[in-house]
């Protein structure tokens, strides 16, 4: 049985290296660290022009139609050269949740505007410090409007549309829950910045007054698909920790390699071999895990939970430990600006947060479990 991916895929991925190598550098990614820019305009238009938005898209709705494993390729890629753009936001997230929720109508008025890259979507959750749960939402939908506030919404700056978990109803917990679908320039909203750990990947306040929205899916059924997009999102996005851990541990090699002490390439201590051994050790579980999570989104199948947890968990522990530890390799220069190895640490503890903590999908992991083994 072949695990691996297939020779069009893997020139897709060759394909996608080859143009982010020579369109994503260091210095494209701190244009946007040191600018008010929530992205890089001109790397999102030449993305769009690749038509990896639509990557995962069916035809009828203006994409690619190729399909989840080839989305997982361009993630990686992604991930690898620290884009600074919305992908994720827009096509792990908001284009998910139209696909899993969204009317006929609303699929083909919204969906080739994002797998043309005219339309920048994201999706908002949180309304506090804390794991999000469906006690922690206030925000409410009701009679076509938005009323309330989304806090740490990633992209939100740019977004065009936002996904929101609302209050529908006047029941308690989950049943009293459902998604809108907002025009965050629409009347009724405002936008304010939040600090973000990464700068390349900047993150928003938004405020709801009376805003006019639109229902996406049916009431009492928003934290269900909510959590269904948010698996969906995490083997995505454990693809692009996957990427990043790779690129921390080539980064610590080459340095490892090139850098003597006492007339000695520093890669010859055992010390620094231990850390690059662990370092590929947790990236190989990382990739195991996230291929798995790559099965189970291409088929759909009913270990997608497991899956889900397994790859967000072990690609975010990968990406931090990787991170730290290319900073300790190369030394007390790591830690300067010049040196490239914190914006991967800045991005793997954005990247960490994004779609809710390790600690959270830990427990995800446990009850799906637990679920799983009850079945």
């Amino acid at each position: 049985m072949n695990f691996d991916f297939s020779d069009d895929q893997k020139m897709l991925r060759d394909q996608a290296r080859r143009f982010l190598t020579e369109k994503c550098t260091a210095k494209t990614v701190r244009k946007v660290f040191e600018s008010d820019a929530g992205h890089d305009a001109t790397l999102w238009k030449q993305i769009a022009e690749m038509g990896w938005h639509g990557t995962a898209i069916p035809e009828n709705y203006g994409g690619l139609g190729l399909g989840y494993l080839e989305l997982c390729v361009v993630a990686e890629e992604l991930g690898r050269a620290l884009a600074p753009v919305p992908f994720s936001s827009t096509v792990y997230l908001f284009a998910e949740a139209l696909l899993a929720a969204g009317s006929e109508e609303q699929k083909k008025k919204y969906l080739p505007k994002v797998a043309s890259g005219e339309l920048i979507g994201t999706f908002a959750r949180a309304e506090g410090p804390g794991a999000v749960t469906p006690k922690s939402i206030r925000l409410s939908f009701k009679g076509g409007k938005l009323s309330g506030k989304k806090i740490a919404v990633a992209d939100g700056l740019d977004a065009d549309y936002a996904v929101v978990l609302a209050r529908t109803g006047d029941e308690a917990g989950e049943r009293g829950l459902g998604l809108a679908l907002v025009d965050l320039k629409g009347p009724g909203v405002t936008r304010r910045v939040e600090d973000s750990i990464d700068p390349s990947r900047k993150h928003a306040e938004l405020s709801f007054d009376n805003a006019p929205a639109e229902a996406l899916g049916k009431a009492g059924e928003g934290w269900d698909l909510a959590n269904a997009v948010l698996n969906r999102a995490a083997i995505l996005t454990a693809f692009e920790q996957v990427g990043g851990a790779d690129i921390c541990l080539a980064m610590a090699k080459d340095y490892a390699m090139t850098r003597y002490a006492f007339g000695r390439p520093i890669g010859s201590f055992q010390a620094i071999k231990h850390k690059l051994a662990e370092m590929y050790v947790n990236n190989e579980l990382a990739r195991s895990n996230a291929y798995y999570g790559a099965w189970a989104l291409l088929t759909n199948a009913r270990e997608l939970p497991v899956a889900a947890a397994a790859a967000r968990v072990s690609a975010t522990q990968a990406f931090d430990y990787a991170a730290k530890e290319n900073i300790q390799t190369h030394g007390g220069i790591g830690f300067t600006w010049e040196v490239d190895c914190h914006l991967f640490y800045k991005r793997s503890r954005e990247l960490g947060l994004v779609l809710g903590s390790q600690r959270s999908w830990k427990d995800k992991l446990v009850n799906a479990l637990e679920l799983s083994n009850a079945a």
